[in-house]
């Protein structure tokens, strides 16, 4: 704790990241401390995409048919279960077969027209897969979500609800990405430690997702994607938690130090990537003592995945991968898109009986992150998924600015300021939060026999509460991809009130919440390192979704255990007030 100058304004409102902000990566002094970063920016993800953990395993039931052989390659169609009664489809390029084992590469999809099958200048699915197969590799060309035929749910969906329990179409795809690693490994003609992957645009991103998260992608190679100045503009690249403190540059340097080509345009948002974005992400691969992994090359373009694009991949592929140099090898000839009809798997067919449609998806989904909360019994995991969802930290510092009974507090680089009234007095320190802030609190007369008792008391207004209401934009795009919700923030003011009355009393602290507050205090009291005793009655708050949607709105706070894992933790902290 220390005595410092108070910011002049609450950050929260006036510092308002989006989708278009020009973010700037941060310097990171040791590979120790990057490490430390890389670990939480992992978690970050999967917390955001409701994986946090993994969902369990299902058996994919994988459907491999309808061969169509070309002599150097053939084509077969995919169905994939990746979750209890929904459906990822796909087709499976093949080479020629040689009796061995062969490098995968898998190719997600942007948002084209036909997805995986466009076949136009910007982009060919049908091209990439053929060429990448002719040079050698097994490829997997899979759906987006809402595309060609994954559709049993439509693409751009999630609500509230939905956001609650952290279901949504980031979440989704980056499932069906783990679970399309896990088919091409698992198949015979597959070497499981060379696999690779490559996209534009949306597959882009999810490109460098997948590789951050799934340690089995070796090489990769995003293209037309990562940028310090656009981070995504639909809703399956902007999961609510997903870039708060964070933007797809660091993102994407979490594969290092795997080999990895970031392929740029100049005219679309790579524009600057040969001289911003490339040597920020070299800086974290220098970090490990090997800068040269990473490669960067851009073409006279608008935004694509075009012919140029693709021979620039399958050379980086070549080196890396297949240990050949020669440049003229990975030129494209002789592409022969099959039609449209002989690709889709769902053509002239159903989807499997045990299909389920979007609203019964929701409900398997939500009733499997029930069952995996029950079967967690790390306190410490608990607390940490918790934490992930309100996106909240217990401060390593807290300054200070008293002036009288007067206080104003902040975390160092933070720019939040959270004013408060501080009543020096003698015994045990209370921490009072009221809905309505600090000065309501203390004319209450719970409080005011509190003050009479003569103990220390420190009374906040959190965040939009009180002295601290202030007008906040909400109105960008993907507002809660970049920024957290009211209630987030509120509960992180109380964590770090509760740090600065630890370390200024030494003692044990009661976190007095009081109405809708009771709910913020509980929360914070679950995260909270320290030893503490909680007041809150919780009223009519039971946990529903309703419940939370109007009295604690946090994306992803169900899909982390909910009001089960904040009593569970609690449990020996609290007492009725």
């Amino acid at each position: 704790m220390l005595l410092a100058e108070a910011p002049v304004q609450d950050s929260r409102n006036t510092n308002v990241p989006n989708t278009d902000t020009h973010f700037v990566m941060p310097a990171y002094g040791s590979l120790q401390k990057w490490q430390v970063r890389r670990d939480f920016l992992r978690n970050q993800i999967l917390s955001a995409a409701g994986l946090l953990p993994l969902p369990k395993r299902t058996d994919l039931r994988p459907q491999v048919f309808g061969r169509i052989d070309r002599g150097q390659y053939s084509i077969e169609k995919v169905l994939l279960e990746t979750l209890p009664g929904y459906y990822l489809g796909g087709n499976l390029y093949r080479p020629r077969p040689s009796g061995g084992k062969h490098p995968a590469v898998l190719t997600p999809h942007g948002h084209w027209t036909y997805g995986r099958l466009e076949n136009s200048p910007n982009f060919s699915g049908p091209a990439l897969g053929i060429s990448l197969a002719k040079q050698g590799y097994v490829v997997f060309a899979y759906d987006m979500v809402g595309y060609n035929d994954t559709v049993q749910t439509p693409h751009d969906f999630g609500g509230p609800h939905e956001q609650l329990w952290a279901f949504g179409p980031f979440g989704l795809q980056l499932w069906n990405s783990i679970r399309a690693v896990d088919f091409v490994s698992s198949l015979p003609d597959v070497d499981p430690e060379k696999i690779a992957v490559t996209g534009a645009s949306g597959g882009g991103t999810q490109t460098f997702f997948l590789a951050a998260v799934d340690a089995r992608i070796k090489y990769a190679a995003p293209v037309n994607m990562v940028s310090a100045i656009m981070q995504g503009g639909c809703v399956c690249e902007n999961a609510p938690n997903l870039r708060i403190g964070t933007f797809n540059v660091e993102i994407a340097s979490l594969i290092a130090p795997r080999p990895m080509l970031l392929v740029s345009a100049t005219g679309d948002w790579t524009k600057n990537v040969p001289k911003e974005e490339f040597p920020a992400i070299q800086r974290i691969y220098g970090l490990y003592g090997q800068p040269e992994n990473l490669e960067v090359v851009q073409f006279e373009a608008d935004h694509n995945y075009n012919q140029q694009s693709r021979e620039a991949v399958y050379r980086f592929f070549g080196k890396w991968i297949l240990g050949q140099s020669d440049g003229k090898r990975f030129a494209e000839r002789g592409i022969r898109p099959e039609k449209l009809q002989d690709m889709l798997v769902l053509h002239n067919r159903r989807v499997p009986d045990n299909a389920v449609d979007y609203k019964a998806l929701f409900e398997e989904w939500k009733a499997a992150s029930c069952r995996q909360a029950e079967e967690i019994r790390d306190r410490n995991f608990m607390r940490e998924r918790l934490a992930y969802a309100l996106m909240a930290e217990w401060p390593e510092q807290v300054n200070a600015e008293v002036k009288g009974e007067n206080v104003v507090l902040s975390r160092p680089g933070q720019g939040d300021m959270i004013p408060g009234i501080w009543i020096q007095g003698k015994g045990p320190a209370a921490l009072v939060v009221h809905p309505e802030g600090a000065q309501v609190a203390r004319n209450l007369p719970a409080v005011v026999r509190i003050v009479a008792s003569s103990r220390t008391m420190l009374l906040i207004d959190a965040f939009q509460t009180g002295s601290a209401r202030s007008p906040r934009d909400r109105s960008h795009r993907h507002f809660l991809t970049f920024n957290k919700t009211d209630d987030a923030n509120r509960v992180q003011d109380i964590l770090t009130a509760l740090c600065y009355l630890n370390a200024k009393t030494g003692g044990k602290v009661e976190l007095i919440g009081l109405g809708k507050a009771a709910v913020w205090a509980l929360f914070a009291a679950a995260i909270a390192p320290v030893d503490l005793k909680l007041t809150a009655d919780l009223g009519d708050f039971k946990g529903t979704d309703e419940d939370f949607l109007s009295q604690l709105y946090v994306p992803g706070i169900q899909r982390a255990g909910g009001l089960k894992a904040a009593l569970e933790l609690t449990a020996d902290r609290r007492k009725q007030p």
